[in-house]
Protein backbone atom coordinates (compact mmCIF):
# COMPACT_ATOMS: atom_id res chain seq x y z
CA UNK A 1 0.00 0.00 0.00
CA UNK A 2 1.03 3.72 -0.19
CA UNK A 3 2.33 5.74 2.14
CA UNK A 4 -0.34 8.67 2.26
CA UNK A 5 0.84 11.85 -0.16
CA UNK A 6 1.16 14.90 1.92
CA UNK A 7 -0.13 16.69 -1.66
CA UNK A 8 -3.33 15.13 -1.31
CA UNK A 9 -5.53 16.44 1.26
CA UNK A 10 -8.06 15.02 3.14
CA UNK A 11 -10.55 17.34 1.93
CA UNK A 12 -9.88 16.63 -1.16
CA UNK A 13 -11.61 13.09 -1.47
CA UNK A 14 -14.97 14.77 -0.78
CA UNK A 15 -14.20 17.54 -3.29
CA UNK A 16 -13.88 15.12 -5.99
CA UNK A 17 -17.19 13.42 -4.89
CA UNK A 18 -18.55 16.87 -5.67
CA UNK A 19 -17.27 17.20 -9.05
CA UNK A 20 -18.39 14.09 -10.28
CA UNK A 21 -21.47 14.38 -8.92
CA UNK A 22 -21.88 17.96 -10.99
CA UNK A 23 -21.27 16.10 -13.93
CA UNK A 24 -23.37 13.15 -13.57
CA UNK A 25 -26.48 15.32 -12.89
CA UNK A 26 -25.83 17.48 -16.42
CA UNK A 27 -25.15 14.99 -18.17
CA UNK A 28 -28.29 12.85 -17.10
CA UNK A 29 -30.67 15.67 -17.95
CA UNK A 30 -30.13 14.12 -21.54
CA UNK A 31 -29.91 10.49 -20.45
CA UNK A 32 -31.81 9.00 -23.64
CA UNK A 33 -32.43 12.14 -26.01
CA UNK A 34 -30.66 9.94 -28.37
CA UNK A 35 -27.91 13.18 -28.22
CA UNK A 36 -24.31 11.74 -27.52
CA UNK A 37 -22.15 15.00 -28.05
CA UNK A 38 -24.89 17.68 -25.88
CA UNK A 39 -24.46 14.80 -22.85
CA UNK A 40 -21.04 14.36 -23.08
CA UNK A 41 -20.80 18.43 -23.85
CA UNK A 42 -23.01 18.82 -20.36
CA UNK A 43 -20.90 17.08 -18.15
CA UNK A 44 -17.32 18.91 -19.94
CA UNK A 45 -18.68 22.01 -18.54
CA UNK A 46 -20.32 21.38 -15.18
CA UNK A 47 -16.81 19.10 -14.16
CA UNK A 48 -14.46 21.76 -15.36
CA UNK A 49 -16.66 24.95 -13.57
CA UNK A 50 -16.68 22.43 -10.69
CA UNK A 51 -12.63 22.12 -10.73
CA UNK A 52 -12.35 25.71 -11.12
CA UNK A 53 -14.12 26.25 -7.89
CA UNK A 54 -11.17 24.31 -6.11
CA UNK A 55 -7.84 25.44 -4.70
CA UNK A 56 -6.03 23.16 -6.68
CA UNK A 57 -3.23 23.73 -9.14
CA UNK A 58 -4.32 21.19 -11.18
CA UNK A 59 -3.21 19.62 -14.79
CA UNK A 60 -5.19 17.25 -17.08
CA UNK A 61 -3.05 14.40 -18.36
CA UNK A 62 -5.79 12.36 -19.15
CA UNK A 63 -9.07 14.38 -20.88
CA UNK A 64 -11.03 15.11 -23.68
CA UNK A 65 -8.65 15.23 -26.44
CA UNK A 66 -5.61 17.08 -27.30
CA UNK A 67 -6.47 21.18 -26.97
CA UNK A 68 -7.40 21.77 -31.03
CA UNK A 69 -9.74 18.95 -31.11
CA UNK A 70 -11.42 19.83 -27.36
CA UNK A 71 -12.38 22.98 -26.47
CA UNK A 72 -12.60 21.96 -22.31
CA UNK A 73 -10.56 19.82 -20.76
CA UNK A 74 -8.31 18.68 -23.12
CA UNK A 75 -5.09 17.45 -21.91
CA UNK A 76 -2.69 20.33 -20.55
CA UNK A 77 -5.35 22.09 -19.78
CA UNK A 78 -5.24 23.98 -16.36
CA UNK A 79 -8.06 23.92 -13.73
CA UNK A 80 -8.47 24.91 -10.27
CA UNK A 81 -7.39 28.26 -8.52
CA UNK A 82 -3.71 27.57 -9.20
CA UNK A 83 -3.42 28.41 -5.44
CA UNK A 84 -3.01 25.08 -3.85
CA UNK A 85 -1.35 21.96 -4.49
CA UNK A 86 -0.28 20.43 -7.70
CA UNK A 87 -2.12 17.61 -9.14
CA UNK A 88 -2.44 15.64 -12.32
CA UNK A 89 -5.93 14.72 -12.66
CA UNK A 90 -7.54 12.01 -15.30
CA UNK A 91 -11.21 12.65 -15.86
CA UNK A 92 -13.85 11.41 -18.10
CA UNK A 93 -16.90 13.65 -17.38
CA UNK A 94 -19.08 11.30 -19.24
CA UNK A 95 -17.71 7.51 -19.57
CA UNK A 96 -20.43 5.48 -21.95
CA UNK A 97 -21.61 8.43 -23.79
CA UNK A 98 -23.53 5.81 -26.31
CA UNK A 99 -25.04 4.32 -23.15
CA UNK A 100 -26.35 7.94 -21.41
CA UNK A 101 -27.91 8.20 -24.78
CA UNK A 102 -29.52 5.59 -25.37
CA UNK A 103 -30.38 4.97 -21.53
CA UNK A 104 -28.41 1.84 -21.24
CA UNK A 105 -26.39 0.98 -17.68
CA UNK A 106 -23.12 2.04 -16.35
CA UNK A 107 -23.02 5.46 -17.46
CA UNK A 108 -20.66 7.43 -14.72
CA UNK A 109 -18.78 10.57 -14.63
CA UNK A 110 -14.97 9.91 -13.92
CA UNK A 111 -12.27 11.29 -12.58
CA UNK A 112 -9.17 10.50 -10.86
CA UNK A 113 -6.48 12.21 -9.36
CA UNK A 114 -2.59 11.83 -8.38
CA UNK A 115 0.57 13.99 -7.50
CA UNK A 116 2.43 15.61 -10.28
CA UNK A 117 3.92 12.35 -12.35
CA UNK A 118 1.57 10.03 -10.66
CA UNK A 119 -0.35 9.55 -13.67
CA UNK A 120 0.42 8.12 -17.60
CA UNK A 121 0.03 10.68 -20.12
CA UNK A 122 -2.20 8.06 -22.47
CA UNK A 123 -2.48 9.37 -25.23
CA UNK A 124 -5.94 9.01 -27.43
CA UNK A 125 -5.41 5.43 -28.94
CA UNK A 126 -6.54 2.23 -28.23
CA UNK A 127 -4.77 0.04 -25.31
CA UNK A 128 -5.12 -4.03 -24.97
CA UNK A 129 -6.26 -4.72 -21.64
CA UNK A 130 -6.45 -7.43 -19.20
CA UNK A 131 -7.46 -6.84 -15.38
CA UNK A 132 -8.56 -9.03 -12.54
CA UNK A 133 -9.40 -8.13 -9.15
CA UNK A 134 -7.58 -8.83 -5.78
CA UNK A 135 -6.13 -11.81 -3.84
CA UNK A 136 -4.63 -13.65 -6.82
CA UNK A 137 -0.99 -14.56 -6.83
CA UNK A 138 1.15 -11.97 -8.93
CA UNK A 139 2.26 -12.37 -12.35
CA UNK A 140 -1.56 -14.84 -12.84
CA UNK A 141 -1.95 -12.26 -16.33
CA UNK A 142 0.28 -11.41 -19.03
CA UNK A 143 -0.20 -10.03 -22.33
CA UNK A 144 1.89 -12.39 -23.99
CA UNK A 145 -0.15 -15.26 -23.38
CA UNK A 146 -3.20 -16.76 -24.72
CA UNK A 147 -6.69 -15.62 -24.06
CA UNK A 148 -6.98 -19.67 -23.15
CA UNK A 149 -3.54 -19.47 -20.84
CA UNK A 150 -5.01 -16.82 -18.52
CA UNK A 151 -8.00 -18.03 -18.17
CA UNK A 152 -6.45 -21.12 -17.38
CA UNK A 153 -3.73 -19.63 -15.13
CA UNK A 154 -6.75 -17.51 -13.29
CA UNK A 155 -8.65 -20.63 -13.16
CA UNK A 156 -5.81 -22.61 -11.33
CA UNK A 157 -5.24 -19.74 -9.47
CA UNK A 158 -8.67 -19.79 -7.89
CA UNK A 159 -8.97 -23.59 -7.61
CA UNK A 160 -11.90 -23.58 -10.12
CA UNK A 161 -12.17 -25.32 -13.59
CA UNK A 162 -11.71 -22.73 -16.76
CA UNK A 163 -15.52 -23.48 -17.38
CA UNK A 164 -16.20 -21.36 -13.97
CA UNK A 165 -14.69 -18.57 -14.99
CA UNK A 166 -16.55 -15.31 -16.25
CA UNK A 167 -14.79 -12.80 -18.68
CA UNK A 168 -16.18 -9.06 -19.92
CA UNK A 169 -15.40 -8.13 -23.21
CA UNK A 170 -16.85 -5.16 -25.09
CA UNK A 171 -19.63 -6.05 -27.36
CA UNK A 172 -17.23 -5.40 -31.04
CA UNK A 173 -16.51 -6.98 -34.19
CA UNK A 174 -12.79 -6.44 -33.22
CA UNK A 175 -13.06 -8.92 -30.52
CA UNK A 176 -14.89 -11.92 -32.27
CA UNK A 177 -11.87 -14.00 -32.50
CA UNK A 178 -11.60 -13.42 -28.44
CA UNK A 179 -15.02 -14.03 -27.72
CA UNK A 180 -14.96 -17.14 -29.41
CA UNK A 181 -11.94 -18.47 -27.91
CA UNK A 182 -13.03 -18.10 -24.55
CA UNK A 183 -16.36 -19.68 -25.33
CA UNK A 184 -14.52 -22.81 -26.82
CA UNK A 185 -13.19 -23.14 -23.66
CA UNK A 186 -16.54 -23.04 -21.35
CA UNK A 187 -15.81 -19.76 -20.13
CA UNK A 188 -18.94 -17.72 -19.74
CA UNK A 189 -18.55 -14.38 -21.17
CA UNK A 190 -20.41 -11.05 -20.40
CA UNK A 191 -20.74 -8.96 -23.29
CA UNK A 192 -21.23 -5.22 -22.89
CA UNK A 193 -21.96 -2.15 -25.07
CA UNK A 194 -19.60 0.17 -23.60
CA UNK A 195 -18.08 1.85 -20.47
CA UNK A 196 -15.06 -0.46 -19.97
CA UNK A 197 -13.51 1.46 -16.36
CA UNK A 198 -16.69 0.38 -15.10
CA UNK A 199 -16.23 -3.05 -16.55
CA UNK A 200 -12.43 -3.33 -15.00
CA UNK A 201 -13.98 -2.08 -11.84
CA UNK A 202 -16.58 -4.98 -12.02
CA UNK A 203 -13.46 -7.55 -11.28
CA UNK A 204 -12.76 -6.25 -7.96
CA UNK A 205 -16.40 -6.45 -6.94
CA UNK A 206 -16.85 -10.62 -5.92
CA UNK A 207 -21.10 -9.39 -6.24
CA UNK A 208 -20.72 -9.04 -10.23
CA UNK A 209 -19.17 -12.57 -10.68
CA UNK A 210 -16.50 -11.28 -13.13
CA UNK A 211 -13.17 -12.94 -12.82
CA UNK A 212 -11.07 -10.92 -15.32
CA UNK A 213 -11.72 -8.03 -18.30
CA UNK A 214 -10.14 -8.77 -21.89
CA UNK A 215 -9.95 -6.89 -24.84
CA UNK A 216 -9.31 -3.39 -26.22
CA UNK A 217 -11.02 0.05 -25.47
CA UNK A 218 -9.54 3.53 -25.36
CA UNK A 219 -5.70 3.75 -23.58
CA UNK A 220 -7.00 7.01 -21.27
CA UNK A 221 -10.08 4.97 -20.08
CA UNK A 222 -7.04 2.22 -18.98
CA UNK A 223 -5.40 4.81 -16.73
CA UNK A 224 -8.40 5.77 -14.91
CA UNK A 225 -9.38 2.08 -14.33
CA UNK A 226 -5.45 1.68 -12.35
CA UNK A 227 -6.43 4.41 -10.27
CA UNK A 228 -9.56 2.11 -9.24
CA UNK A 229 -7.73 -1.05 -8.85
CA UNK A 230 -4.89 1.18 -6.91
CA UNK A 231 -7.40 1.67 -4.56
CA UNK A 232 -9.21 -1.64 -3.99
CA UNK A 233 -6.82 -3.99 -5.29
CA UNK A 234 -6.29 -6.21 -8.33
CA UNK A 235 -3.72 -6.12 -11.20
CA UNK A 236 -3.71 -4.45 -14.66
CA UNK A 237 -1.90 -5.29 -17.93
CA UNK A 238 -1.79 -2.90 -20.80
CA UNK A 239 -0.33 -2.50 -24.03
CA UNK A 240 -0.87 0.64 -26.38
CA UNK A 241 -2.19 -0.13 -30.22
CA UNK A 242 -1.79 1.69 -32.95
CA UNK A 243 -3.64 2.13 -36.53
CA UNK A 244 -1.10 3.89 -38.22
CA UNK A 245 1.79 6.46 -37.91
CA UNK A 246 -0.19 9.12 -36.80
CA UNK A 247 -0.67 8.06 -33.40
CA UNK A 248 2.52 6.48 -32.75
CA UNK A 249 3.71 10.28 -33.53
CA UNK A 250 1.18 11.21 -30.88
CA UNK A 251 2.75 8.42 -28.35
CA UNK A 252 5.89 9.84 -28.70
CA UNK A 253 4.80 13.80 -28.34
CA UNK A 254 3.57 12.90 -24.61
CA UNK A 255 6.84 11.13 -23.53
CA UNK A 256 6.27 7.33 -24.87
CA UNK A 257 9.41 5.99 -26.68
CA UNK A 258 8.86 2.19 -26.37
CA UNK A 259 6.12 1.60 -27.92
CA UNK A 260 5.15 -1.77 -27.35
CA UNK A 261 5.86 -1.99 -24.03
CA UNK A 262 3.44 -4.33 -21.38
CA UNK A 263 2.44 -1.78 -18.78
CA UNK A 264 1.48 -3.08 -15.55
CA UNK A 265 -0.87 -1.21 -13.11
CA UNK A 266 1.99 0.78 -10.97
CA UNK A 267 3.04 2.04 -14.66
CA UNK A 268 -0.26 3.48 -15.34
CA UNK A 269 -1.42 4.95 -11.98
CA UNK A 270 1.32 5.12 -8.89
CA UNK A 271 1.61 6.50 -5.80
CA UNK A 272 -0.60 7.57 -3.86
CA UNK A 273 -4.09 8.12 -5.93
CA UNK A 274 -7.94 9.41 -5.27
CA UNK A 275 -10.50 7.54 -7.72
CA UNK A 276 -14.08 9.12 -7.55
CA UNK A 277 -17.52 7.97 -9.85
CA UNK A 278 -20.84 9.26 -9.87
CA UNK A 279 -23.15 7.09 -11.68
CA UNK A 280 -24.79 8.78 -14.40
CA UNK A 281 -27.37 5.52 -15.54
CA UNK A 282 -28.59 2.63 -13.13
CA UNK A 283 -25.35 -0.07 -13.35
CA UNK A 284 -23.42 -2.72 -11.59
CA UNK A 285 -21.50 -0.64 -9.80
CA UNK A 286 -24.00 2.93 -8.77
CA UNK A 287 -27.32 3.52 -9.13
CA UNK A 288 -27.62 6.59 -11.58
CA UNK A 289 -29.23 10.08 -10.69
CA UNK A 290 -33.25 10.25 -9.48
CA UNK A 291 -35.28 13.00 -9.80
CA UNK A 292 -37.97 12.45 -7.35
CA UNK A 293 -40.33 15.50 -6.46
CA UNK A 294 -38.37 18.86 -6.24
CA UNK A 295 -35.07 16.72 -6.00
CA UNK A 296 -32.42 14.73 -7.45
CA UNK A 297 -30.20 12.12 -5.80
CA UNK A 298 -27.03 10.72 -6.88
CA UNK A 299 -24.51 8.05 -5.82
CA UNK A 300 -20.91 7.84 -6.04
CA UNK A 301 -18.23 6.24 -4.69
CA UNK A 302 -14.69 7.34 -4.05
CA UNK A 303 -11.46 5.71 -3.24
CA UNK A 304 -8.31 6.54 -2.13
CA UNK A 305 -4.90 4.41 -2.62
CA UNK A 306 -2.80 5.10 0.68
CA UNK A 307 -5.54 3.92 2.95
CA UNK A 308 -7.27 1.51 1.00
CA UNK A 309 -10.99 3.32 1.68
CA UNK A 310 -13.74 2.90 -0.29
CA UNK A 311 -16.87 5.24 0.57
CA UNK A 312 -20.28 4.82 -0.60
CA UNK A 313 -21.80 8.74 -0.87
CA UNK A 314 -25.67 9.31 -1.32
CA UNK A 315 -26.62 12.27 -2.34
CA UNK A 316 -29.48 14.38 -2.01
CA UNK A 317 -29.89 17.99 -4.25
CA UNK A 318 -32.67 20.32 -4.80
CA UNK A 319 -33.53 20.90 -8.04
CA UNK A 320 -34.60 24.66 -6.97
CA UNK A 321 -32.16 25.26 -3.98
Amino acid sequence: MPTASKVLDRVLVLEMVRVTEAAAIAASTLTGRGDEKAADAAAVEAMRAALNELDIDGTVVIGEGERDEAPMLFIGEKVGSGQGPAIDIALDPLEGTTICAKSGPNSLAVLAIAEKGGLLNAPDVYMDKLAVGPGLPAGVIDLDRTPTENVQAIAAAKGVAPKDIIACVLDRPRHEALIAELRSIGCGVVLIGDGDVAGVIATSDPDTTIDVYMGSGGAPEGVLACAALRCVGGQFKGRLLFRNDDERGRARKWGIEDLDRQYDLKDLAKGDCIFAATGVTDGSLLEGVRRVGGKMTTESVVMRASSGTVRWVKGEHRLNP
